[in-house]
């Protein structure tokens, strides 16, 4: 049987299950990543769970969101951090070393290997013919206890390319019309596997552009085959041994086809809120511009910024405007000190930013008030640059550059420059001194745990009925951040549940957490794609602390679903999505869950509005019924665990 490559990953790595789309699959984990502001907490259910050392191929934690370090509450987390890998068999990378997805494309990405990383942009590593997928923290703990992914097995998108980019065309402009074309509800249940003549012409940095984004399309993962082209690059990197080929046969087939012919794309630009807001940036030229900010995991390699860098040479950004420069790594901003890049920067007025994520997550260099921010990273959602009303764009680094340059919205291709083409290097500078080996196996190795790192809440089984209010209705595409915002003043709070709890809706309704508490918990309602955006489980975490148990709605973003059953909470669908309108905050509700079942169409009880609702879990497998049940994934895992033993 023929089979493209995402299939051939798979079942090189099926646990159980069958490679039918939509039917429940477990497939075997190589690797995991973390980051700081989710690692904490996967650190602390890892511990729970009494393992002596992780069962993976490879772990790595990396430090790179809360890098503010205002009080103590962030250097304490990067210290029990640093201490648990070193005793638990993870790799360490410190703080300073890069965007957890730029350095493992760079250091550990696999071909034909599998990585479950603890941010929603874990795809990046599919730019090297990695099968990368995002997922909560809990995951990521049970994987690294050697427990297999449960997932159902995702329709296989082919995005076929043919030409090749234009000058001052890029990467990010595939993507961006994948979006155009796809939206952000467009990829759920979705891998998008990127095939055709015109792959060959782009570079491993510029693949992971697109399948870094491709988590805005709310998609499995996505990934590029390894090739030549990936063959090359590992080889730069000094990975020859990491590189073997996986490539579609021939005659392999697709659930459904885009084609993009990259010879006809131009610019493009994603208009405040939302990734999926795509036009022409032509259309929109001209737009004054207050800030521009070049980086992030999407756009951060050292081709991105030495393209920006010669765009930038010998000139001055325009007055009144402000531009931050985030390299993606060590290894990107050393090369690019190297090469000249850095003065070109410096001299044109640029501010050098820390090699974190920074201004993408709200954790500093935010916008002014109701400024446009002209950025080059992967999320615009409302609020999340720190600043409520500013006006957030996404477009290239090149498109970046021009609109720093000119002060307004500005397609790079009229700034009248030659062409621009910086190649990938022969032989990247590779000194990987600041990951951390972990200690040997049954070495003495105190965890360093400050007052900030509250203790994990046990789960609690569920009850025979939940009742409650509807303590909030929302609309659609309802953000990871609309539920738990990232940012300065809330990230440190990662490892304090009481603490972060009381930012749950803070954007939406600064109430929340206090009317959640004072009602002993209750309903979320909201509309479609509820939970899109990063994986943060705290999410689901935080509002299930609230005494949340149920979350109805008309539909669900992948990763936040996951991360629901996981903490206990019951996911439940509208059977008629007209009844979401007839739903109202403050309703009271209850619903009976004896003899819960897979498939089981359940009653709603509305006492407010005297209404029988008929809902369905969304519980797709018998292992998510029995999550439900027993109260979340770490009341189940032990039992689990003594199995594999």
């Amino acid at each position: 049987m023929a089979m493209n490559v995402t299939q051939k990953i798979l079942a090189a790595h099926l646990v159980s299950g069958t490679l039918e789309a939509g039917s429940p699959i477990a497939i075997r984990i190589d690797q995991t990543l973390t980051q700081d502001a989710t690692g904490t907490m996967a650190y602390l259910q890892f511990e729970a769970l009494g393992l002596p050392r992780v069962r993976t191929e490879l772990s790595v934690s990396y430090v790179d969101h809360n890098m503010l370090q205002s009080g103590f509450e962030n250097a304490d987390d990067h210290r029990f951090l640093q201490s648990f890998a070193a005793k638990y068999g993870v790799h360490f990378s410190r703080p300073g070393n890069g965007i957890c997805h730029q350095v493992h494309l760079e250091r550990f990405s696999r071909p034909g290997g599998t990585l479950l990383g603890s941010d929603s942009h874990t795809p990046t590593s599919g730019g090297a013919g990695m099968l990368a997928i995002g997922a909560g923290g809990l995951d990521i703990a049970l994987a690294m206890g050697g427990l297999p992914f449960n997932l159902n097995m995702p329709q296989v998108v082919g995005v076929k390319l043919t030409g090749r980019l234009q000058p001052f065309v890029s990467a990010k402009d595939i993507i961006l019309e994948v979006l155009r074309h796809k939206t952000v509800k467009g990829g759920v249940g979705k891998v998008f596997e990127y095939f055709g003549p015109g792959v060959a012409h782009l570079r491993v940095p510029e693949r992971a552009t697109i399948t870094n984004m491709g988590a805005e399309l709310g998609a499995t993962t996505s990934v590029f085959p390894s090739d030549a082209v990936t063959r090359r690059y590992l080889a730069a990197q000094g990975r020859d041994a990491s590189w073997s080929e996986w490539v579609a046969d021939a005659d392999a087939g697709y659930d459904e086809v885009l084609e993009i012919d990259l010879d006809q794309l131009e610019p493009l630009i994603a208009c405040p809120h939302s990734p999926d807001n795509v036009r022409k940036v032509r259309e929109v030229a001209g737009t004054p511009v207050a800030q521009v900010a070049i980086g992030s995991c999407t756009n951060s390699s050292y081709t991105d910024l030495m393209t920006v860098a010669q765009m930038l040479k010998g000139k001055v950004i325009a007055d009144g405007l402000s531009l931050g420069v985030s390299p993606g790594s060590r290894q990107v901003m050393e090369m690019v000190t190297r090469d000249g890049g850095l003065l070109d920067f410096i001299g044109a007025g640029s501010r050098i930013l820390e090699s974190a994520c920074g201004p993408c997550i709200g954790m500093g260099f935010a916008p002014p008030t109701e400024g446009v921010s002209v950025r080059s990273f992967n999320r615009n959602f409302y609020g999340r640059s720190g600043t409520k009303n500013a006006a957030v764009y996404l477009a290239s680094p090149e498109t970046c550059a021009a609109c720093a340059l000119t002060g307004v919205i500005t397609d790079p291709r009229d700034l009248g420059l030659a062409p621009i083409h910086i190649p990938v290097p022969e032989r990247f500078l590779v000194d990987d001194r600041m990951v951390l080996a972990p200690a040997a196996e049954g070495s003495p190795v105190d965890i360093i745990r400050g007052p900030n790192i509250a203790k994990l809440p046990t789960g609690q089984a569920a009850p025979a009925s939940l009742q409650g209010e509807v303590l909030i209705r929302l609309g659609d595409d309802i953000t990871t951040d609309h539920i738990m915002p990232a940012g300065a003043k809330v990230l440190p709070l990662r490892s304090n549940l009481p603490a972060i709890s009381e930012f749950v809706f803070h954007m939406v309704d600064e109430t929340f957490p206090t009317r959640a508490k004072a009602a002993g918990g209750g309903f979320i309602v909201a509309g479609h794609n509820y939970g899109q955006g990063s994986s943060r489980e705290h999410a689901a975490l935080a509002p299930r602390y609230l005494g949340v148990r149920g979350v109805l709605v008309q539909s669900f973003a992948r990763i936040h679903l996951a991360n629901l059953i996981n903490f206990g909470i019951l996911p439940l669908t509208f059977v008629d999505a007209a009844d979401y309108a007839k739903m109202q905050a403050g309703d009271q509700l209850s619903l009976d869950l004896k003899g819960l079942a897979l498939g089981q169409v359940l009653t709603l009880r509305d006492a407010t509005q005297g209404l029988d609702i008929a809902v369905m879990p969304q519980l797709a497998s018998a292992r998510d019924l029995e999550l439900i049940l027993k109260g979340g994934a770490l009341s189940w895992a032990s039992e689990q665990l003594e199995k594999v033993s």
